[in-house]
C-alpha cells in the first residue's frame, strides 16, 4: 500500500504544467510612434482568434495566457494598454473604434531542436471602413528539455506581440484608420 501511495504521489507532482506569457508591458518604441501621429479619442472593440490553435507544448502542458484570457484577448489589450498610455483611447466618446482578427497564431518550441518561434497574423479593421494586416514570426532559444523550452516558448509571446503591435502602429496605413471620416 505505501508503494501504490508514493506511486500516485510521484504522478501528481509530475503532473503537466501550464506555461504563461507575463502580462503585456508597453514597447517605448511603439509608444513614441503613437504620439507622433497625434490623434485620439481610439476605442478597442473586440478581437477574434484562430479556430485551430493548440496550445499543447512537447506533451509537458499547454501554454496559455495569464488571467485566464484568450491569446486573442491578451492581443486586444495589448494594443488598447499602448494606445492608453500614449494617450489615445477612449472608450466614452471615441471617434473610431478598432476591433482585430488572429489570422494566423502558431508556434513551434523545437525549431532545429533547441530554437523556437511564434507566428502571429494579424487584421486590425476601423469602424471607419480602413484595414491594414501585419504578421510576425518571431525566433527566440527555447532549450532542448521539455520543461525549460515550454517556459521559453510561453515567455517569447510577450515580445512576438510587441513586434506585432509595433508592424500594426508604424505601418503607413496605421494612421487611415484612426482618423473618423
Amino acid at each position: 500500500m505505501k508503494r501504490v501511495l508514493i506511486a500516485v504521489s510521484a504522478l501528481c507532482l509530475a503532473a503537466c504544467s501550464t506555461y504563461m506569457p507575463q502580462r503585456y508591458s508597453i514597447s517605448a518604441d511603439n509608444n513614441v510612434a503613437l504620439k507622433s501621429l497625434s490623434v485620439g479619442n481610439i476605442n478597442v472593440g473586440s478581437f477574434s482568434g484562430v479556430k485551430d490553435f493548440n496550445g499543447m507544448c512537447r506533451g509537458a502542458g499547454p501554454i496559455a495566457p495569464p488571467d485566464s484570457i484568450s491569446f486573442e484577448a491578451y492581443v486586444q489589450k495589448a494594443l488598447a494598454d499602448e494606445l492608453k498610455v500614449a494617450g489615445m483611447f477612449d472608450d466614452k466618446t471615441p471617434k473610431v473604434t478598432l476591433s482585430g482578427a488572429l489570422t494566423q497564431l502558431e508556434f513551434s518550441s523545437s525549431r532545429a531542436l533547441t530554437g523556437g518561434s511564434w507566428d502571429i497574423g494579424l487584421v486590425v479593421s476601423s469602424s471607419n471602413g480602413k484595414k491594414v494586416s501585419a504578421s510576425e514570426h518571431y525566433e527566440f532559444n527555447s532549450g532542448f528539455i521539455a520543461d525549460t523550452a515550454c517556459k521559453q516558448t510561453a515567455e517569447a509571446y510577450l515580445p512576438a506581440v510587441q513586434n506585432l503591435i509595433g508592424k500594426v502602429v508604424k505601418s503607413p496605413e496605421f494612421k487611415s484608420l484612426v482618423v473618423a471620416e
